[in-house]
C-alpha cells in the first residue's frame, strides 16, 4: 500500500491511489478547492436568481431532513458501506481506545469548547456589531450544533480519508445511542433551557436513510455479487464503478445546500460572515484535538481519521429542528443552525485534506 502512495502521490486532498492509477476523477480532484468555490457561488446564485427550484426542492422534505440531500449522501454512502463485512464489524467494536477519543471529545468537551468559543467571539469580540439579545441567540444556535455530533456525513469523511468503514460504523451507532440521552442535559445546562426534546422523526428518519438503509444495501450487494463473480471481481472491478461518485456527491451537495439559503446569504453576508468565525475555529479545534489525542494513543490513521471527524463535523438536521422548535423559524439560533450547514462542507474538506496530508505521522 506504500508502494502504491509512494508511486501516485497525493495529487489531491482526497484522492485514493485507485483512483489515479484508473484515471477516476482526477481533474476534478486535482482543482478540487476551484470546483467547490463555484459551486458555492453556483449555489447561491440559483437560490437568488432561480429560487423556484430551492422553492420545489424543499417541498421534498420531512423532519427538517432533505431528500434530495438525503439522496445524495445516501449515493456517497454507499460505496463505504459495500466495503463492510460482519467479521470487520467485530473486530471494530474491540477498537475501545477509538470510540474513547470518540466518545470523550464529542460529549465531555465538544459543546462546553462550542459555548466557550461562541460567546467570547459572538458576546466579547463582536459586542459592538451584533446586537446583545441577538448574540445570545446565536450563541443558543451554536450550542445546539456543539451539542449534536454528525451523522450522515462522518461516512463520507472517513471514506476520503480511507477510514476505517467498520469502526466508523460503529461510533456512528455509539454517537447515536448517547445522544438519546446525553443530549437533552447538556443543552439544558448550557442554555438554561427546561424545555429540550429530541425530535425524534429527525432522529429516527437520519439513522433509517444514513445507516441502516446503506448498510442493508451493502452488505446484500456485496455479498451476492463475491458470490456469483468473486472477491477479485468486487474489489478490483466493481468498486472501481463508484470512483469518483464522492466528489459528485459533494459537490451537487453543497450547490443545494447553498441554494436553498441564496437569499439569506445575500440579506445578511455580515452575521452569517461573524458566525461563522467560531463555528470554524471550533471545528479546526476539535478536529486536532481528538487527532492528537488518537496519535498520542498511537492509533492507527484509518481509526484516528474518522475519529476525529465525527467531532469536528455536526448533526445539523437536529440542530435546526431543535432550533425551530425552541426559538422560531426566524430566530438567531435558527441561522445559526443554517451557518453551521454552510460551513460545514467546506471545512471538512480542508480537514481531509490535512488528514490526507499527515497519514504518516500515524502508525499502520
Amino acid at each position: 500500500m506504500s508502494n502504491n502512495k509512494n508511486k501516485s502521490g497525493i495529487k489531491a486532498s482526497i484522492s485514493t491511489n485507485d483512483e489515479e492509477k484508473s484515471g477516476g476523477l482526477g481533474f476534478f480532484e486535482k482543482y478540487l478547492t476551484i470546483w467547490v468555490a463555484l459551486c458555492i457561488v453556483v449555489g447561491v446564485l440559483i437560490g437568488v436568481y432561480l429560487p423556484q427550484i430551492p422553492q420545489t426542492l424543499d417541498k421534498f422534505t420531512y423532519a427538517q431532513v432533505s431528500i434530495p440531500v438525503a439522496i445524495l449522501i445516501w449515493l456517497m454512502i454507499y460505496p463505504m458501506m459495500l466495503k463492510i463485512d460482519f467479521t470487520s464489524i467485530k473486530n471494530a467494536a474491540k477498537q475501545k481506545k477509538g470510540l474513547a477519543v470518540t466518545c470523550g471529545t464529542n460529549w465531555l468537551i465538544k459543546p462546553f469548547t462550542m459555548y466557550a468559543i461562541s460567546y467570547f467571539f459572538l458576546l466579547v469580540v463582536f459586542k459592538n456589531i451584533i446586537p446583545a439579545n441577538l448574540a445570545k441567540e446565536y450563541l443558543a444556535g451554536a450550542v445546539l450544533l456543539g451539542a449534536a455530533p454528525c451523522t450522515a456525513m462522518v461516512f463520507v469523511w472517513s471514506h476520503l480519508t480511507k477510514g476505517n468503514a467498520a469502526y466508523t460504523l460503529i461510533q456512528v451507532a455509539v454517537n447515536d445511542l448517547i445522544l438519546l440521552v446525553g443530549f437533552v442535559p447538556i443543552v439544558a445546562l448550557l442554555l438554561g433551557v427546561t424545555d429540550v426534546s429530541v425530535p425524534m422523526d429527525t432522529l429516527l428518519l437520519s439513522v433509517v436513510l444514513f445507516v441502516i438503509i446503506p448498510f442493508v444495501a451493502g452488505y446484500f450487494s456485496r455479498t451476492m455479487i463475491i458470490k456469483k463473480k468473486g472477491v477479485e471481481y468486487f474489489e478490483n472491478v466493481f468498486l472501481a464503478k463508484f470512483n469518483g461518485v464522492t466528489v459528485v456527491g459533494l459537490l451537487l451537495t453543497l450547490i443545494i445546500l447553498f441554494a436553498f439559503q441564496g437569499q439569506k446569504i445575500i440579506d445578511n453576508p455580515l452575521h452569517i460572515a461573524l458566525i461563522a468565525v467560531p463555528l470554524t475555529i471550533q471545528t479546526f479545534f476539535i478536529f486536532f484535538l481528538a487527532y492528537l489525542w488518537a496519535k498520542v494513543w498511537k492509533l492507527p490513521h484509518d481509526i484516528a481519521a474518522p475519529g476525529a471527524m465525527i467531532g469536528a463535523s455536526n448533526f445539523f438536521e437536529l440542530a435546526v429542528a431543535v432550533a425551530i422548535s425552541l426559538f422560531g423559524l426566524n430566530s438567531g439560533a435558527a441561522l445559526a443552525t443554517v451557518v453551521g450547514v454552510l460551513v460545514e462542507v467546506p471545512v471538512m474538506l480542508a480537514l481531509v485534506a490535512i488528514a490526507n496530508k499527515t497519514r504518516h505521522w500515524f502508525t499502520k
